[in-house]
């Protein structure tokens, strides 16, 4: 695809080439994903070119996992709360969003790169009345709790691929903004209201009291009772305002600066 035509989240700089990677049809849409191929390059700068990063994906031995399972395309699209490891560095990454809409390659341990949460999206009784629910990164599951419903989300263990956790979504509960103006950030939902014939909206409220909306559709919920089940990046999802980030920056400056100063 064009570079100008990629999606922002990418972050790709439009005058450094023409072309970007297209990414692969799986499991994620075109809009809400990062192709390996980004990730490798652009954000964790293991590679210099396109060249480098098809001979670390290729590599016969299996250089990186997504989810525990060995991905060798480029162009593999990387969704919310996938897990990319690497083995030759052991290091681990969960793909999460900052309050600025780009996709982030969260660093964590080897424990926690052991489970990945995801959104239950379909809740249906199938041929031969055989109930199973499907979630947001297109895993279908059958015969799970009757508990689960629809918006709920539920741990995964990636080594046996089984339920082992179910986080409902009630209010209470600790939420990610997946999309809208208020894409990446984290609150505790207050409450949900019902339009019908119209978007359902959900009321959020972040750790320094600050209250927002969103549809129903952008809501992930990543813990309950205040306590997130995954690790949270830097900044944990509060969005700062233009005046917020130039007082931060100066502070960052000023401390380089102490720091310089003791050193000489």
């Amino acid at each position: 695809m064009k570079r100008v035509a990629a999606p922002k989240q990418w972050y790709l700089g439009k005058l450094k080439g023409v072309y970007a990677v297209r990414p692969s049809p799986g499991p994620h849409k075109k809009r809400e994903c990062i192709p390996m191929s980004v990730l490798l390059h652009q954000r964790l700068k293991l590679a210099l070119n396109t060249g480098e990063v098809m001979k670390i994906v290729k590599n016969r031995s299996g250089l990186i996992k997504v989810d525990g399972k060995i991905r060798r395309d480029p162009r593999y699209p990387l969704g919310i709360n996938d897990v990319v490891s690497i083995d030759k560095t052991n290091k681990h990454y969960r793909i999460l969003i900052d309050t600025k809409g780009r996709f982030i390659p969260h660093k964590i341990d080897s424990k926690e790169a052991g489970f990945k949460l995801a959104k239950v999206t379909k809740k249906y009784i199938g041929k031969s009345k055989v109930p199973y629910i499907a979630t947001h990164d297109g895993r279908t599951m059958r015969f799970q709790h009757p508990d689960i419903c629809l918006n709920d989300t539920v741990k995964i263990n990636l080594a046996k691929g089984e339920i082992e956790q179910v986080v409902k979504f009630q209010n209470g509960a600790m939420v990610l903004l997946t999309g809208g103006n208020n894409i990446g950030r984290i609150g505790i939902l207050e409450s949900v209201e019902k339009h019908p014939g119209s978007f359902e909206i959900a009321k959020v409220r972040d750790s320094k009291d600050a209250r927002f909306s969103t549809r129903l559709s952008n809501i992930f919920v990543i813990g309950d009772n205040k306590n997130a089940s995954i690790s949270l990046p830097s900044g944990e999802g509060i969005k700062l305002s233009l005046l917020q980030e130039m007082n931060l920056k100066g502070d960052k400056n000023e401390e380089v600066e102490e720091a310089e100063d003791e050193e000489n």
